[in-house]
């Protein structure tokens, strides 16, 4: 094993948390910071030529190869727990920039109830209107603390949006930096039948630009040119917002920031109460140990619990007796096709941007009343022109189409093609004591460590809320022109075989004091006050919209209080 020479800070995750904390910290201090990412390095140049859809959106290039690491399943505690051979119902990223490199660019802010979903749901309704066996709880901040960090992502990403048109939205101290995109055919429909219907449409706030912007720190990126990859795909001109040309060329200035690629961290190093540094194996197999008087977490959901899992940092949650916080409220975004259109005219779908399109949250949070409903929360709602890649969106047929296969199935396959869209349904996926994270008692990696175990279903509050929803936007899709609708239930069971989103949530959870969670509201470790964890996996549920936004928000908040307080008086911030 190898010892390298101390580091102050040490960065586990080279995606948009841990590369815009190695950005922050780099700025404002003078200590050297390590950022250590297991994937390989990636640059904008990369993306020139590479829109091959086969290579990136069906073999998935830019992900985790499960072959390698994956985690292991099961609905209940009850059930065996097995292999997911093949990401599907979630793609986790890898390579410097991680998922931030191919994801849409949605970029909503969580609505205010969210921060405070437990104390506003009971005051509104009572404590005999919570799910059963629910786990909820508020998050130990609220929006208004958290909004002048909205503030600051929207410009160090270059949000393009307007607000003032959603009157369910929190306040904004600033108007978005760049107008929003453009309205593609779809949307405009969609945008056209729900206000007609008494709904609020606005246009997607997007991390794709609809014009050349200059952001805070100096860098330039050009408008979108609505060539429609974004999905699995990095951006081949630079519009949309990525770690690679956001963060790594303000890095680049820095000589105190190193990223060092082909780093899987193993263990979080610890003694007497503090860390000291982490393990990791190299590109070579070596063992490498990187001391460092600061540790930050900032790797995806699963790994971020999977890594304190491992380190026996905290109290693992135990489902029977329900002790313990860490791998607990473990969420996925209850996300799904909803409901499909298909009309008698083209809709130009080939064109458009991952986050081009017009949403809705009247049936979002707590934005209409649930008195007489079977369900609590709602969904974000959205209609996108994103591209519509020919391998992948191909056949889908109405259901007047009775044939499977064969010409007829072909020919109905080839007239829907661009004449059938779907309208995006984001659910709230509430966080109950039965979903949760724990580590594997039988499958292990090829290092030998414990594999993450899922332990997740859906409950019938998602169910109920899915389909109130999805009858309410099947009247929106009439109202369109669609000559047949198609609303789809949310699925009895959680199913790792089909797409629903990255967005998954929770295992490290903040809270206002350690017996309810294991970060504090700076994202702090409770129990080691030199380990802070970045990221969605403190997020104690999953709020409907996109996640991102709140994550980036939630490291600049943490950097203030690094810099501003810790760095000054190190300790517990709380």
């Amino acid at each position: 094993m190898k010892t390298l020479p101390r580091a102050d800070v040490a960065i586990v995750g080279g995606g948009w948390a841990g590369l815009l904390m190695a950005k922050e910290l780099g700025a404002r201090t003078g200590l050297s910071v390590v950022v250590l990412e297991r994937g390989a390095p990636r640059k904008t140049a990369d993306y020139f030529e590479g829109m091959d859809e086969l290579d990136y959106a069906i073999r998935l290039r830019m992900m985790q190869d499960a072959s390698k690491e994956t985690v292991t399943f099961r609905h209940t505690s009850k059930d065996r727990a097995l292999p997911v051979r093949q990401f599907a119902s979630f793609l986790p990223g890898t390579g410097v920039g991680g998922a931030g490199e191919h994801w849409t660019g949605i970029t909503p802010r969580f609505l205010p109830d969210c921060f405070e979903i437990l104390t506003r749901t009971v005051e509104r309704y009572g404590a005999g209107r919570l799910p059963e066996n629910h786990s909820m709880q508020d998050w130990g901040i609220t929006y208004a603390e958290l909004e002048p960090f909205y503030t600051r992502a929207e410009k160090l990403l270059g949000i393009s949006g307007k607000t003032g048109l959603d009157p369910f939205e929190g306040p904004h101290s600033a108007e978005y930096p760049t107008p929003p995109q453009r309205t593609g055919y779809f949307p405009s429909l969609f945008r056209d039948a729900a206000r007609s219907l008494g709904y609020h449409p606005s246009p997607v706030p997007s991390a794709n630009l609809s014009q050349a912007y200059r952001n805070p720190d100096g860098i330039v990126r050009p408008a979108c040119t609505y060539c429609g990859f974004c999905e699995r795909f990095g951006c081949m001109v630079g519009a949309k917002a990525q770690p690679t040309n956001m963060l790594l060329p303000v890095i680049a200035r820095h000589k105190s920031v190193t990223v060092r690629t082909g780093a899987n961290v193993r263990r979080v190093l610890y003694k007497d109460g503090k860390a000291t540094g982490v393990s990791y194996v190299d590109a070579n197999g070596e063992e490498v140990v990187q001391p460092a008087d600061l540790v930050v977490l900032a790797s995806w959901t699963l790994n971020n619990t999977r890594l304190l899992l491992l380190s026996k940092i905290g109290e693992a949650y135990d489902a029977r007796s329900g002790t313990g916080h860490l791998g607990r409220n473990f969420t996925h975004q209850a996300t799904f096709r909803g409901v499909v259109l298909f009309f008698d005219r083209p809709l130009n779908r080939f064109m458009g941007s991952g986050a081009c399109g017009v949403a809705i949250r009247d049936l979002d949070g707590d934005s209409f009343d649930h008195g007489p409903l079977n369900f609590i929360r709602g969904a974000y709602i959205g209609a996108y022109s994103r591209g519509h890649p020919p391998i992948g969106s191909f056949g889908v047929v109405p259901p007047s189409v009775k044939a499977t296969w064969g010409s007829e199935w072909k020919k109905a396959a080839m007239d829907a093609f661009d004449c059938a869209a779907n309208l995006g349904i984001s659910g709230e996926h509430l966080a109950y004591r039965t979903n949760y994270l724990d580590l594997d008692p039988t499958y292990r990696d090829s290092h030998g460590d414990p594999l993450l175990r899922m332990t997740m279903d859906w409950n019938d509050n998602e169910r109920n809320m899915i389909g109130f929803v999805s009858a309410k936007m099947a009247q929106v899709g009439r109202e369109m022109g669609a000559r047949e609708v198609v609303a789809a239930a949310l699925p009895r069971r959680y199913d790792v075989n089909t797409y629903r989103s990255t967005h998954l949530q929770g295992g490290t959870i903040m809270g206002v004091n350690p017996g309810n969670s294991v970060v504090n509201p700076w994202l702090q470790h409770w129990r080691m006050s030199n380990l802070f964890v970045l990221g969605a996996s403190t997020f104690p549920q999953n709020p409907s919209g996109n996640p991102t936004l709140t994550i980036l928000a939630q490291t600049l908040r943490t950097a203030d209080a690094i810099v501003d307080r810790y760095l000054k008086h190190p300790g517990l911030l709380a």
